[in-house]
């Protein structure tokens, strides 16, 4: 059953139905820190790397830590529906209606197979399209993010219990500084598009991050834009969305619009989007 609704503040059900997102997001983070002992078992040996059809790489830690989540989903929250990276890559993309759970067992396969650490565990719920609840934990950094009604950050060595709330740094988007932004562009990932956006900001600095901890710095107010013109998922991006959502952020469409989700015609694919920590920054 899906935890029901204890404050106005949080309810976002369709139909009539309360959710309370900061339990799902509770739940989503006990899943993604039991699924991270599988990853990093895998992560300290051979991770029997391959091509899907699409050629982007996957490896055993993708399969393992998704079959965990899935596993644990279906006793816990039994009413939504999931689709997960690796089981949509065998084809089950099953259109899964207006509620329902987004999974990337291993965000920045490339980052994880280079042993640089910066790969995550990523799960999200989509509430009519938007992103309502998430979290995003890098287990190699031992750092994990938590979206809900707010969001909060902590440090959790996979395996261990999920730290209390009060153990938990909430964390907030910063304004945009006035003497420049500090702009995020993927590691693995770079075109003219991306580089032609950013050239027309007032950059003070630029960095380079793998997989979602790209939101998360901008959720924490460590950095202010992350443009994405390449092709992304949409369990690419759900977990970290939610938290930067969350923490007062916006992530935006081509058209100026909140990225959607749930695009079953465009099989889950997202456009080109720009995640913004002062919304005001994106109408400048």
């Amino acid at each position: 059953m899906m935890p029901l609704e204890p404050t106005p503040a949080n309810k976002i059900g369709p139909n009539g139905r309360s959710i309370d997102r900061d339990a799902i997001a509770e739940i989503f983070a006990e899943i993604a820190i039991e699924a991270a002992v599988a990853v990093m078992a895998v992560y300290s040996c051979d991770s029997h790397a391959r091509r899907k059809p699409d050629k982007s790489p996957v490896c055993d830690a993708d399969e393992n830590a998704e079959a965990i989540i899935l596993e644990r989903l279906a006793v816990r929250l039994p009413d939504l529906p999931v689709l997960a990276e690796e089981a949509a890559a065998h084809g089950k993309k099953t259109v899964p209606g207006s509620t329902f759970i987004l999974v990337d067992p291993v965000d920045g396969t490339r980052e994880f197979l280079s042993h640089n650490g910066e790969f995550t565990i990523n799960i999200g719920l989509i509430v009519e399209g938007e992103p309502r609840a998430g979290v995003v934990y890098a287990p190699a950094l031992r750092q994990l993010w938590i979206g809900g009604a707010k969001a909060s950050s902590c440090i959790v060595v996979p395996g261990a219990p999920l730290p209390p709330p009060s153990e938990r740094r909430e964390i907030h988007v910063r304004p945009a500084p006035r003497q420049g932004l500090t702009a995020l562009a993927s590691r693995s990932h770079s075109d003219p598009e991306t580089e032609a956006f950013l050239a027309q900001l007032p950059i003070l600095e630029r960095r380079a991050a793998g997989s979602s901890l790209k939101f998360c710095a901008v959720a924490e107010g460590d950095a202010d834009v992350y443009p994405r013109f390449g092709q992304t998922m949409e369990w690419d991006t759900a977990a970290g969305d939610a938290v930067l959502r969350a923490a007062g952020g916006i992530v935006l469409d081509r058209e100026q619009r909140p990225l959607q989700y749930g695009k079953a015609g465009a099989q889950f694919r997202n456009g080109p989007f720009v995640a913004w920590g002062d919304p005001r920054a994106s109408v400048a």
